[in-house]
């Protein structure tokens, strides 16, 4: 099973990057310009109601209609929430074989992987049929939905052959010594250093020697509740991720807004010059994966690391307010931050 899941997934690249392994379907989607601090695709089958959604949040016109693929390129439109600018980008209706080529498929995905978080927008009438449809499509693009990427490390080397170690007291029960080896070897890969961090399995393990794969957060959109009875969104509740709309009467954006801005998982940090009060109309905004003193001065400056001195902040962050940190200090959300420069 091992052997033959390697074959099928190099196969699968092969369909997406090209045989030589150049630039393919994955890389290729619609030219559209990245702007605002995130960028937030939707994903749907058509006539789901994802261009009345884009108009309603963004105030930008994708025209809308009960037929089939109205949208026929990316629509993108920003809008503002806690001081962030968020960019939200109309895909195309996505239909079933689009991984293969189908429809505008792979430049739909293309944009997909270039994204912070993707919206699926699903019709509340038949969603969960959809709503496998479309992940079965965005897997075999290599994007993973809501997932980490799993605690493997490969570190290739000249000579001796292939180790494997696991951590401390882990138990592998997913896969033997004999099947890791098979689909190293499928990858021809001979001298490599493998350590187990969690009771992987033989897809993830894959997923890490292809070294293309998308983690990105995901939320269901569950649009259209207008249509639906009480009893049957009660029973949609159970379903993780998701979030019931009506984009037409907007109903319920509130907690969509709230939703997004949760899982893109952003800090925002206010500036404050020196002897004056902090500038709470503009603030920085940060990736947490990315909001050391030093990620928050390179989104200020490219330049401004190179004279810092130390930083003064405010926050939950700091010990005591305010505290004198260096460049390595992690930020919270709402710190303040005031940075000194070498004299």
């Amino acid at each position: 099973m091992g052997l033959l899941k390697s074959k099928l997934a190099k196969l699968k690249r092969e369909l997406i990057e090209g045989p030589a392994g150049g630039k393919g379907g994955a890389g290729e989607g619609f030219d559209v310009k990245a702007s605002g601090d995130a960028r937030v695709g939707m994903i749907g089958f058509p006539s789901v109601g994802k261009s009345t959604l884009l108009t309603k949040l963004t105030g930008t016109f994708s025209e809308a209609a009960d037929y089939e693929f109205t949208t026929l390129t990316c629509i993108p439109g920003v809008y503002n929430y806690k001081g962030t600018k968020i960019q939200l980008l109309d895909l195309p209706g996505i239909i079933e074989g689009a991984k293969d080529g189908k429809g505008r498929g792979r430049q739909v995905i293309g944009v997909a992987r270039t994204c912070t978080l993707i919206l699926i927008v699903l019709d509340a009438m038949k969603p969960m049929t959809d709503k496998r449809i479309i992940e079965r499509e965005l897997e075999g693009f290599g994007i993973r939905l809501n997932k980490q990427p799993p605690l493997i490390k490969l570190k290739k080397k000249e000579r001796g052959g292939v180790a494997i170690t696991k951590a401390h007291g882990l138990e592998m029960t997913k896969m033997t010594d004999d099947t890791i080896r098979c689909i190293l070897h499928e990858y021809k890969i001979s001298n490599v250093d493998v350590h187990f961090g969690s009771n992987a399995t033989i897809d993830d393990l894959i997923d890490v020697i292809e070294g293309n794969r998308i983690y990105v957060p995901c939320i269901y959109v569950l649009n259209k509740i207008d249509g639906i009875s009480i009893e049957e969104l009660e029973l949609y509740d159970r379903v993780p991720h998701y979030v019931p709309i009506s984009a037409k009467d907007e109903w319920n954006f509130d907690e969509l807004m709230a939703k997004i801005w949760e899982y893109l998982d952003l800090l925002r940090i206010y500036t404050k010059p020196k002897g004056q009060i902090p500038d709470y109309e503009a603030p920085v905004i940060l990736p947490r994966s990315k909001s050391q003193i030093v990620d928050f001065c390179g989104k200020l400056h490219k330049t401004l690391i190179k004279d810092f001195s130390y930083a003064k902040i405010w926050g939950t962050s700091a010990k005591h307010n305010p505290q004198r940190v260096g460049k390595e200090h992690q930020l919270q959300d709402e710190d303040v931050v005031q940075v000194v420069k070498k004299k």
